[in-house]
């Protein structure tokens, strides 16, 4: 299986971004690690060899992005307001930097943004707010309202909220969406969303289901047994979702 590492380095972070990537060809998928995580994450916990059989067939290439969570919205030690600003800098790397060099190793069009856990959250959020670049989303055990505490994981702005913190919060702002040009494109996407029953953010995620159903956005909603929030149950979901 083809493997490349690559560093540059990124003058909308100010630092350099290292990334991984799996395989020669096929749609291209941007990984988004779990919360904190790191561009190996992906290939550490299995879900790289749960993908094995796609990627050497050259249906699947794997773009593994490194995360800055620890210095945007998991970052206490500054200001709510900086820590969104943080991840919008993030979400400009991806966009201008991650993306066309996804396009310049490989010319398919079709792009699908994955994640697990807080990932599944960057997956499913830069697709809401820039659906022209994606085709396909898979989010797995997602959180998908960052600003409101649920059992033991605190909101990550203080009970602070802007206008900015509300187009970062997919069950916040997708209801409220009424741009027929955003819908269409949106239209065209699938998004494929799974969630364990017991998992704290089940409501949140069936509350992101049915927004995405009221706007008629293709769109399913898989819930399996207990909470389903471990690698082991996301080496089995790659393989069935993506």
């Amino acid at each position: 299986m083809h493997r490349e590492y690559q560093k540059w380095f990124s003058p909308r972070l100010n630092r350099d971004m290292e990334l991984l990537v799996f395989g020669h060809a096929g749609a291209r998928v941007l990984v988004f690690p779990t919360r904190r995580g790191r561009f190996y994450e992906f290939e550490n916990i299995g879900l790289v060899d749960a993908l094995a059989d796609k990627l050497e067939s050259g249906n699947l290439q794997l773009f593994c992005v490194d995360s800055i969570d620890a210095e945007s919205l998991y970052s206490k030690w500054i200001p709510p307001h900086e820590r969104v600003q943080r991840h919008l800098h993030y979400e400009n790397y991806i966009l201008e930097e991650v993306l066309p060099f996804t396009r310049m190793k490989n010319p398919q069009p079709f792009m699908i943004a994955l994640g697990c856990s807080f990932g599944a959250f960057h997956a499913v959020n830069i697709a809401l707010r820039h659906p022209a670049w994606f085709g396909k989303v898979v989010a797995l055990s997602g959180r998908y309202d960052l600003s409101a505490p649920v059992e033991s994981f605190r909101g990550l702005f203080d009970s602070y909220y802007d206008e900015t913190i509300y187009f970062n919060t997919p069950t916040h702002f997708l209801p409220n969406l009424h741009d027929e040009g955003t819908l269409a494109l949106l239209r065209r996407m699938h998004f494929l969303i799974a969630i364990g029953q017991q998992d704290p953010f089940f409501d949140n995620n069936r509350a992101l289901s049915f927004s995405l159903g009221e706007k008629q956005i293709p769109h399913d909603l898989y819930v399996w047994e207990g909470r389903a929030h471990r690698a082991e149950y996301w080496q089995q979901m790659v393989r069935v979702y993506l």
